[in-house]
């Protein structure tokens, strides 16, 4: 594992020269090729070393980080082409993707943590160096405090398990049980928030309005799944007390994921429908993790990275019109069907992979996950029936709104896209359904 720390670590002259953008991407894009190559026993943890271990789980999201660090900049070539702080900017992503590599490759459950929250500090400088609206700081300032107010408690539990545990090896856990409220509570919280669960979700929409679009892409592609992952690792030593107040959780995200995807029909902003999107399918992933069987598990898994590689590819679509319109408001974006015409086909995928149709990786992951919470309780499949049938709902609304009708007469130019941003919308749909041929690897993982 720490021959690919080196590599990126050594990307990072790069970003002190000149004319080094592509340069960057297209060596993040052979890391990747070779971190495919990786053999992976998939049963267990496999190239262990004292600090770092890699099992299926932090493979497949190490994997997502890399792809979409490089597709983060390959989306953001405006400021290549302005020449706006853009080695910096690079620098910037680099140090965010040491992070994420670290934390999801960590044995050691206090290094996890220590990296886990020092992700935070690249993407609040994204927000704050490269957002749009000066309201930036209230929303870098939102996602610092929602973070870092339940930082603490998990800090507190994890020295709490050493002291009971003399160890802070990950692979031990398994073999410990506490039964204890408190130490509960606070290690949960903090990757609930993260998540985000409905109730701590609100800085969600305000970072991903505020952010430029690498930002928006490693937020909703990345940093909600490090929530999902700290609760897959943490959960295996709270599992007693976990079947008495994991109902409150899966309560919460279920009304919750409901009552936001009616939200979602209220938005105006284009970005901000998709954050709330984001929200509901999270909310559905809480509850699958905290039914705690095999099938929610595993969906919840599928559908965080299938998950990633739709959000990531929405959010670079309302850029693509946000760059040609200059606005992301929806009564601006009206029929561009006829503005960019075959963005229009790249618009439906995507909206159709959001609402779990066939044959992409969200299908798959919510197919998973419904089984596992009507398998825990059949009252669930209530919330459940509103939460896929408005998915589907909003995703239609989105297409339909932006792509049909009478076009703003402000624009009068015939602009279609630009090869770059077929070829990244295309490396972002093809992973998300060609990786349905392999489920297996992600089916038996447990």
């Amino acid at each position: 594992m720490m021959q690919f720390l080196l590599m990126i670590l050594s990307m990072t002259p790069l970003c002190f020269k000149k004319n080094m953008f592509w340069m960057v991407q297209l060596m993040m894009m052979m890391m990747m090729m070779m971190f495919m190559n990786l053999i992976l026993n998939i049963m267990n943890f496999s190239t262990l070393s004292y600090l770092m271990g890699c099992d299926l789980i932090s493979y497949g999201l190490i994997l997502l980080s890399i792809w979409i660090s490089s597709l983060m900049i390959m989306a953001s070539e405006n400021l290549y082409k302005k020449k706006f702080y853009d080695n910096f900017f690079l620098l910037n992503i680099i140090l965010l993707l040491i992070m994420l590599y670290l934390t999801f490759s960590m044995m050691n459950l206090f290094l996890f943590y220590l990296f886990f929250e020092g992700s935070l500090i690249p993407t609040l400088m994204l927000i704050i160096g490269w957002g749009y609206q000066p309201e930036r700081i209230q929303a870098g300032m939102y996602l610092l405090f929602y973070t870092l107010f339940v930082s603490l408690p998990l800090l507190l539990g994890i020295f709490f398990i050493y002291n009971k545990m003399n160890s802070m090896m990950m692979y031990f856990m398994k073999f410990y049980d506490y039964n204890m409220l408190l130490l509960y509570v606070s290690m949960v919280m903090a990757f609930l928030v993260k998540m985000p669960m409905y109730f701590t979700h609100l800085w969600l929409p305000k970072a991903h309005v505020e952010a430029p679009v690498s930002g928006s892409m490693i937020l909703a592609a990345i940093m909600l799944k490090l929530g999902g992952y700290g609760l897959l690792r943490v959960l295996i030593m709270l599992q007693k007390i976990n079947l008495k107040i994991g109902l409150i959780w899966v309560i919460i995200s279920l009304v919750g994921g409901f009552y936001i995807s009616l939200k979602c029909f209220c938005q105006v902003d284009m970005k901000s429908l998709i954050a709330y999107s984001s929200v509901a399918h999270m909310s559905i992933v809480i509850g699958g993790i905290m039914t705690m069987n095999y099938w929610g598990f595993m969906g919840a898994y599928i559908l965080m990275i299938g998950h990633g590689l739709c959000s990531s590819g929405m959010f670079c679509l309302s850029n693509i019109s946000y760059e040609r319109i200059g606005s992301r408001s929806l009564f601006l974006n009206k029929g561009m069907m006829n503005f960019m015409p075959s963005m229009s086909m790249w618009w439906f995928l995507f909206m159709s992979s959001n609402m779990a149709a066939p044959p992409s990786l969200n299908l798959m992951g919510e197919i998973s996950l419904i089984n596992s919470l009507i398998s825990w309780s059949w009252l669930s499949m209530i919330m459940l029936m509103g939460v896929s049938f408005f998915s589907a709902g909003y995703s239609l609304y989105l297409y339909s709104y932006t792509q049909h009708g009478k076009y703003n007469m402000g624009v009068y130019s015939f602009y279609s896209g630009v090869s770059r941003e077929y070829l990244m919308l295309l490396l972002h749909w093809l992973p998300l359904n060609i990786l349905v041929l392999k489920i297996e690897y992600s089916m038996i993982w447990f």
